[in-house]
């Protein structure tokens, strides 16, 4: 039996694992793909889903920013949010306006074409104008018993727009990992993706961090996990506030 000397063993077992790895295109010898990750790659689909669902429901803070289509209608958001409130931009329709909640106090913030709802229409009347002129660009304080209040409300409240979001639909099962935003993730899929995916970081806390919606509902970026920002109420002089109820225009 021919004895073959270690350091050729040696050069022997690179060459192979290089060949493997270049021209079968599986994982070099000994190399584990979850070292120095979180471990989440290892578990099955529906209990990574359990896993980042907990994590972003206890995360004090996150950002949003993607698209949204609802009831025909689609929204494009970038939002941040906390336990307590929430503030960004709302596009729908080429009109944009802003939201700030702090506590059970919304504000809407949009410029003159937005509140003049008879732009476009020729029917614009002489008050119509006049209130549109004195909302551009201040914020409004929306009543809680107004329907524009539950209508906006959701979109600045993390628990609710996140348990409606983070929803995959169907049978889970996991497909493949990827990386976002230079973050290894784990993909899970409903219904092998036709119910929706969700990319789950595989680095630190299994955070959610993109996710496409069943039936081409939007893609949403998930981001500044835990990043606290500034969020207080406008100024007195800001602010415009019509009481129990806003104008029905």
């Amino acid at each position: 039996m021919t004895v073959i000397p270690r350091t050729r063993r040696a050069a022997m077992v690179g060459a192979i694992c290089a060949l493997m790895v270049t021209g079968a295109g599986l994982t070099g010898c000994g190399e584990n793909p979850d070292e120095g990750t979180n471990g989440v790659g290892k578990l099955s689909a529906t209990k990574i889903q359990s896993r980042t669902t907990a994590a972003a429901k206890s995360a004090e803070a996150v950002r949003l920013s993607g698209t949204v289509v609802s009831n025909g209608r689609t929204y494009k958001l970038d939002m941040r949010l906390a336990k307590n409130g929430g503030t960004g931009s709302v596009t729908s329709e080429g009109s944009t306006f802003r939201l700030l909640k702090v506590g059970e106090h919304l504000f809407l913030k949009a410029d003159k074409e937005f509140w003049d709802h008879e732009e476009g229409k020729g029917g614009g009347s002489a008050s119509d104008a006049a209130a549109a002129d004195k909302l551009d660009g201040m914020y409004v304080k929306v009543p809680t018993g107004d329907p524009a209040y539950q209508r906006f409300s959701g979109f600045t409240d993390k628990d609710v727009l996140l348990e409606g979001l983070l929803t995959l639909h169907g049978d889970l099962s996991t497909d493949g990992r990827y990386e976002q935003s230079g973050i290894r993730t784990i993909r899970i899929a409903g219904d092998k993706g036709s119910g929706g995916t969700l990319d789950v970081s595989l680095e630190g806390t299994p955070y959610p961090l993109l996710l496409v919606r069943a039936g081409d509902a939007g893609t949403i970026r998930l981001t500044d996990w835990g990043k606290s920002f500034p969020l207080k109420e406008p100024e007195d002089d800001e602010v415009v506030d019509y009481g129990k109820q806003l104008p029905s225009s």
